[in-house]
């Protein structure tokens, strides 16, 4: 009897250890990974929306579930070299591969063709100076990035709510933009930050980025400033910064297409109205702004680019009368938006330009 007792006790005592362990679902991993979502099941994810999932929403769970938060913010580095080194290929290929003539009718500098060599070690210096400068950002700046709250569960932004949260970033980034722009501008931020920028008194796509690691740093402050406010879901922020960037590809894209869709935006400032800061450079007191035009309206630093503009839609006009039928209309169709960056403080022809109008 006694002997019995004992061993009952003993394996009351071994019970726990020869018990299997608990199962830890693929969910509940995500806690030990320092993720932020509550869930630990696909239903109780969905019980806690009180609907189903879509489908981009059990994908996100999915993935999201096995991926530390600070390596989620850090995507912004692998996104942001990916683009940088695909969306502005097309425009380099047409720069390069095509003909002279068949560009230079779209091409805001037509006299200025930048040579394969040349584009390449602007590619290359750009995307090392952003996977130092933005991949260190990346790591410091996560503890801002959850405190502000930036989230990565559920649910997912809905269209209407991402829009909103995007023109909000971008009036912010604009506004906060033209006044470091400007600053920059100075005497000593020109001298020893922003000239490198303005190496290229021509842009084209790779140059968009092309800038001291100062600036790029910089010129981060108003590109967060906008989610700080208004917090978003990392996939939010990682649409907004892809966005801003393509937006920086095609201001200093070098072209003006007729069929660009950014033409229907409202104030929307374009490659031209960037064009032309860059051909006068050091000296340029306008077009300050990065996205939209109404900021160098308001403080009176659109004016020199607005009497250029006159300028040269008047000379055009001149020159296109002494054309019987209307020939040069054929000839220069799209002049009087492309050649407002030909010159700097008056009018000023190309050689090709004279010789097509």
């Amino acid at each position: 009897m006694k002997t019995s007792v004992l061993y009952k006790k003993i394996e009351h005592r071994r019970a726990p250890l020869l018990a299997p362990p608990p199962k830890i679902s693929f969910f509940s991993r995500s806690r030990e990974c320092k993720s932020m979502l509550p869930y630990s099941s696909a239903a109780e994810a969905e019980a806690a929306l009180g609907r189903a999932m879509t489908f981009a929403e059990a994908a996100w769970l999915r993935y999201s579930a096995t991926v530390p938060d600070h390596l989620l913010y850090c995507h912004n580095v692998a996104i942001l070299l990916v683009v940088y080194t695909l969306a502005p290929l097309p425009l380099a290929l047409l720069e390069q591969l095509t003909p002279q003539a068949v560009t230079s009718p779209i091409k805001l500098q037509p006299r200025v063709r930048l040579s394969e060599a040349a584009v390449f070690r602007c590619y290359l210096d750009t995307a090392w100076v952003l996977l130092l400068t933005v991949g260190m950002l990346g790591i410091v700046s996560f503890p801002v990035v959850k405190m502000v709250g930036i989230r990565t569960g559920l649910p997912l932004p809905t269209l209407g709510e991402a829009a909103a949260q995007l023109a909000v970033y971008l009036l912010v980034e604009d506004y906060l933009g033209y006044w470091i722009h400007r600053l920059l501008h100075t005497k000593w931020g020109y001298e020893k930050i922003h000239h490198v920028h303005h190496e290229f008194s021509a842009p084209f796509s790779y140059a968009a980025p092309y800038a001291h690691w100062a600036e790029v740093l910089i010129l981060g402050v108003p590109s967060f400033t906008g989610p700080a406010i208004v917090p978003c879901h990392i996939t939010i922020l990682w649409l907004w910064f892809v966005l801003r960037h393509i937006e920086a590809i095609d201001i200093h894209s070098g072209f003006e297409f007729p069929f660009n869709p950014t033409r229907f935006i409202p104030f929307y400032g374009g490659a031209e109205f960037h064009d032309y800061h860059h051909r006068v450079g050091e000296k340029s007191q306008s077009n300050f702004s990065s996205v939209f035009t109404f900021c160098d309206f308001l403080y009176g630093t659109d004016k020199g680019y607005r009497y250029h503009k006159a300028s040269l839609a008047k000379i055009w006009q001149t020159q296109r009368c002494g054309f019987p039928n209307g020939k040069a209309n054929l000839i220069c169709w799209n002049k009087p938006r492309a050649m407002v960056a030909t010159g700097v403080s008056a009018p000023r022809w190309s050689p090709w330009e004279v010789r097509a109008c």
